[in-house]
């Protein structure tokens, strides 16, 4: 069983029809997505419509949520007073081209997904999707996250296996836990990623017969990255009302 999984779009329409080509050649069982569709780009509407239109199940992430609700607050943490400035034109002009049947659509967007998987008898893999933790749709965990707080987590949601996004760099740890293993895997960012990697990223998640949490091994796990046209995405938003900020961090993946 090959499980794609991708996060964190935000706008950007060459990247996401690049990981969409890239997943026609992969033929995954299932494909999910996290979150965050809109925010930081021009094709707001264009990207949701790709989503609705090809099916993805997806949940909302805390940008979605924020358009959803026609607010003016995404959700983000900010570090400076310039970073928040441009955030609150980024949702603004969001919130200004988005069509209600989109907004409609983000709006009723799930919070979580859980799916089991028995791929042995007597033994369930329990999978859980988040945008940012189970907690709270905005809330960053970071790799940098001491084991014992994002175990910790895992156990109260009743997952094996986790997957999120938000912060826009993806890595995959392995918790162990009264002599099983827990995977929590980030999966970066498909429109924006911030590790110093302009290529989009995806997730494929790998299940077979012989995967079990006793064995963290057998539990496949494998980043993909993706190019595209990232010229043409930060040409789009440097001819937009949008912070030509934005389109250097496109280009340089920060």
């Amino acid at each position: 069983m090959k499980i794609a999984f991708f996060s964190d779009i935000h706008a950007n329409l060459p990247a996401l029809e690049a990981v969409l080509q890239d997943l026609e050649k992969q033929q995954p069982d299932m494909v999910y997505c996290l979150g965050d569709l809109v925010g930081y780009n021009v094709w707001a509407n264009e990207v949701v419509e790709l989503i609705r239109r090809h099916r993805i199940p997806t949940i909302a992430g805390n940008y979605d949520e924020g358009v959803g609700l026609n607010s003016g607050d995404c959700g983000c943490a900010y570090k400076s007073e310039e970073d928040k400035t441009r955030g609150s034109q980024s949702i603004t002009y969001t919130n200004q081209i988005i069509s209600p049947e989109n907004r409609k659509y983000l709006r009723e967007l799930p919070r979580h997904l859980r799916v089991d998987f028995q791929p042995k008898e007597g033994e369930k893999l329990r999978v859980l999707m988040v945008h940012g933790s189970p907690r709270k749709i905005n809330e960053y965990l970071f790799e940098d996250r001491p084991e014992s707080s994002l175990l910790r987590i895992m156990e109260d949601a009743g997952a094996d296996i986790m997957l999120f996004g938000h912060t826009h760099k993806p890595y995959h740890r392995i918790l162990p836990s009264d002599g099983k293993h827990k995977h929590a895997i980030n999966l970066g960012s498909v429109g924006k990623p911030k590790d110093g990697d302009p290529r989009a990223c995806y997730v494929l998640l790998e299940l077979n017969e012989n995967s079990s949490a006793a064995v963290a091994e057998s539990i496949n796990v494998q980043f993909v990255r993706v190019p595209y046209d990232v010229e043409q995405a930060a040409s789009a938003v440097e001819e937009s009302p949008l912070p030509n900020a934005f389109a250097d961090m496109l280009r340089k993946a920060y």
